[in-house]
């Protein structure tokens, strides 16, 4: 089926016999000899198209008005040819003519009596040819650009500039050549929009169409054909009629025969395997050009001749001009070429003392040397080949023998050992070294001995090692645990010995009064062996003086008698239950695991000195032993709460009642854990929060006593934990070792150590944090301590500085059982620091 009127087909050439069977279908308006629109004969064919579109059943093609009205307008405007040519003037006109038959077919369709029925014969044929050089003509007329439409250059040229700009001028712009485009008067009275309507509505019923130029401020009336553009690009269709959207293929020759395929079946020869090359053609002429020009002669070709200048310039050069041999450049350009590095050889190393003509008398070897390098090999001796020689002066040295040799070695050297390139880093050392402030401005802190403190002792015995070290709050006075079983009191700022108290013979009397039948082979073993102290724990509220000591199996409370008078009714007061023998344990477990027994004295001062029960002193002050607490296993530490009234004691081979928690106020005694996780080993409190730490070999885990629950596991990655510490801010932990580390535990950050000290050579036995100052401190076997400014800062974003500040060497080690400082406390107030060993 051939397209309707509306979809303006392309320009064809039909069979004469055809012509008009196909005139209702195929009615154009372009197909007249110029390519011009050519007003329809009457109104019955429009009618009959109408009904062919009806009855065909073609899309529509946004056709926006009536045919009739649309018919109309394309008379008005199409009436002459001249009008056209004046729309069109522009556009180049010699075309060639269009075959005799479009003509008549043209003059057919203006006859009357024309057939428009549509019916095709049997014998009919329509042809579609390709559209003529006339209508491709008709494509290019419409690719006008801004510059073709206004040839004069009176349009407004103010580009992208906004027209409301001018709303206040008596101009819109100006044109190419500088002039001012005034506003039309026609269209300023254009009236409002109810006037702009009614003028559109008149210029449609005239066949017009106008749309306004606001940019030039005038009425533009678009041609039908720019309305037919319009029209089919809003229908979707191609805006030109004359193109062809589905072209017959060509199929194009290549050359090749597609029937044979393989790749190298058949194949030709390249040409360059039988024609010479060019290369060489094109050189063989320039040298030949040169030979004819005399700029180069057969010597010089043949080799013969290096130079073609003259003789009498090469004589002008100076023969004793000197050349430099190394620039210095050299290593440069070997590293700049192209191709693998080059790597230098390794330079000989310079001849010593005994390659000297005259070497000292040390490098001379003897009679018994010379056969001893006779025996070795080349280059297992000490000079190699070379044996050193002393001559009276420098004529007397002759040729050196081995020379070729080595030469010839170093050669072999240097071709058969491969080379690497090594790059050496110029990085200054120090730069690598975190700085640290110097510890001249991280004062105060320990420095220097000042006060000793000899404990007494029999001559026939052996020197007791100190144990443990306790300071009270207020810094006046310092209690001491020795391995002969004595608690001792001191004053700190003299030295002086203030009192002593014998718990090993306290806990060998309760031993024997509950296991009489032993009695009398236990007497003298006691007696040669006595219990040492091995912790020592002084009550950090000032006003509870007293301590608790770990002996044996048992922990004893003592008085110390230091307080003054209201003090010492707070700690009678505190002390008063368990002295009394009200003893007020009472779950289950407790019982079994510990057991609370009150010493009572009979005499006086007497057995006051021999550390038996506590006395009243004639202050009425409540001073020496309290009562007893009786584990089933050896205790290991005890550490205080801190207000003073609740302490925890540790016994590491009693299973679950390891660790245990007692109330010195109300006599009382509990059991936390009902079962094992590890063999614990330290335990202390938080100093504000009510956690709990336990540390058993390798890790550390915090309980909370209120929750009853453990709140996070430390891994400290050391194989046995040996001493543990909490920071008075509560938010960071020491952990220290047997295997000569200390771990700091940051407890907001992970549970992983934050930072790993290995400072000492041997165990490290204790470590502390200082109460006001930012101290920290370590001991170990190896008898020295270690001092670190450890500053902990409030702002959460920035890291603990720690910085090791002094080493202390006062202590010595035993030689039999190579033990060192065993325990450090810091002075309460003070940048002081107590060390036992």
């Amino acid at each position: 089926q051939l397209q309707r009127e509306e979809e303006a087909p392309m320009l064809s050439s039909v069979d004469s016999g055809e012509e008009e069977e196909e005139q209702s279908e195929e009615d154009s308006v372009y197909d007249s000899e110029d390519g011009l629109q050519q007003p329809y004969d009457s109104e019955e064919n429009s009618e009959e198209d109408d009904d062919d579109d009806d009855d065909d059943g073609f899309e529509d093609q946004g056709s926006s008005d009536d045919e009739e009205d649309r018919l109309e307008r394309q008379k008005e405007v199409d009436d002459s040819d001249d009008e056209v040519d004046v729309s069109y003037e522009t556009v180049p006109r010699r075309w060639k003519s269009s075959s005799s038959s479009s003509s008549n077919e043209n003059k057919k369709r203006q006859q009357p009596g024309a057939n428009q029925s549509g019916t095709n014969t049997s014998s009919s044929k329509t042809t579609i040819t390709p559209p003529t050089e006339s209508a491709a003509k008709w494509v290019h007329t419409d690719d006008l650009s801004s510059d073709d439409e206004d040839d004069g250059g009176t349009g407004n040229r103010i580009g992208k500039v906004p027209l409301h700009w001018y709303e206040e001028f008596d101009h819109i712009g100006y044109d190419s050549h500088g002039n001012k485009v005034m506003k039309s008067a026609s269209a300023a009275s254009g009236g409002d929009r109810l006037d702009q309507a009614i003028a559109m509505q008149d210029n449609m019923a005239q066949g017009k169409f106008v749309v306004q130029d606001m940019l030039n401020d005038k009425n533009v009336e678009l041609t039908p054909r720019q309305l037919e553009l319009i029209r089919r690009v809003q229908a979707g269709a191609f805006a030109h009629p004359e193109h062809d959207a589905n072209p017959d293929y060509v199929d194009y020759f290549s050359g090749v025969d597609p029937e044979v395929s393989g790749l190298s079946k058949e194949k030709y020869e390249p040409k360059s395997r039988f024609q010479p090359s060019m290369w060489e053609r094109v050189q063989v002429k320039r040298m030949l050009e040169r030979l004819r020009k005399g700029h180069v002669s057969m010597d010089y070709l043949k080799g013969k001749v290096h130079d073609m200048r003259p003789k009498d310039k090469l004589m002008e050069e100076d023969p004793n001009k000197l050349y430099t041999l190394w620039k210095g450049d050299e290593e440069d350009e070997l590293a700049m070429r192209k191709g693998p590095q080059h790597i230098a050889a390794p330079k000989a190393p310079p001849p010593g003392h005994a390659e000297s003509y005259v070497p000292p008398g040390e490098y001379l070897p003897t009679e018994q040397d010379l056969k001893e390098w006779e025996e070795m090999e080349p280059s297992d001796r000490p000079h190699g080949l070379l044996v050193p020689k002393k001559f009276p002066n420098l004529r007397s040295v002759g040729a050196y023998e081995h020379a070729v040799r080595e030469a010839f070695e170093r050669c072999l050297d240097l071709y058969l050992c491969p080379r690497q390139l090594k790059r050496r880093l110029n990085i200054d050392p120090e730069s690598l070294v975190p700085r640290l402030p110097k510890s001249t401005d991280l004062k105060p802190f320990p420095n220097a001995k000042c006060v000793e403190y000899v404990t007494p002792h029999d001559d026939n015995d052996d020197k007791p090692i100190i144990r443990c070290v306790a300071a009270s709050p207020n810094g006046q006075y310092m209690a001491s645990g020795a391995s002969d079983g004595f608690v001792r009191l001191w004053e700190v700022e003299t030295g002086r010995l203030l009192n002593s108290w014998d718990l090993s013979t306290l806990v060998s009397k309760l031993a024997k009064e509950e296991d009489e039948p032993n009695t009398s082979n236990g007497d003298g073993e006691q007696a040669k062996k006595a219990t040492p102290v091995v912790s020592l724990e002084w009550n950090p509220n000032r006003t509870h003086h007293c301590l608790v000591a770990a002996v044996g199996k048992c922990v004893i409370v003592l008085a110390t008698g230091t307080a003054g008078i209201n003090d010492a009714e707070l700690t009678q007061a505190l002390l008063s239950t368990a002295h009394k023998g009200g003893i007020n344990v009472t779950t289950p477990k407790a019982q079994k695991a510990v057991k609370w027994i009150a010493v009572k004295g009979e005499g006086g001062a007497e057995e006051n000195k021999g550390g038996s029960a506590a006395t009243l002193s004639p202050s009425k002050i409540l001073v020496g032993p309290v009562c007893l607490l009786k584990t089933n296993a050896a205790v290991s530490n005890v550490r205080w709460q801190a207000k003073g009234d609740y302490f925890v004691s540790v016994c590491p081979k009693a299973g679950a009642a390891a660790v245990l928690i007692h109330q010195l106020s109300r006599g009382n005694s509990q059991q936390p854990f009902g079962k094992a996780k590890g063999e614990s080993q330290l335990a202390c409190f938080h100093p504000s929060k009510p956690f709990l730490f336990v540390a058993s070999q390798q890790h550390v885990r915090v309980y909370h006593l209120v929750k009853q629950a453990m709140v996070k596991r430390l891994v400290s990655g050391c194989r046995w934990i040996s001493s543990l510490d909490v920071h008075p801010s509560g938010d960071h932990l020491i952990v220290g070792s047997l295997d000569r580390r200390m771990v700091w535990f940051d407890l907001d950050l992970s549970a992983t150590p934050y930072k790993t000290l290995k400072y000492h050579e041997r165990a490290l036995r204790s470590c502390r944090f200082h109460g006001r100052y930012p101290l920290m401190a370590s001991a170990s076997d190896d008898g020295a301590v270690h001092i670190f400014h450890s500053m902990v800062y409030n702002d959460l974003m920035r890291n603990p500085l720690i910085i090791p500040v002094k080493i202390l060497r006062g202590h010595n080690v035993d030689k039999s059982t190579k033990l060192g400082v065993l325990s450090v406390t810091f002075h309460p107030t003070q940048p002081w620091i107590f060390t036992a060993g």
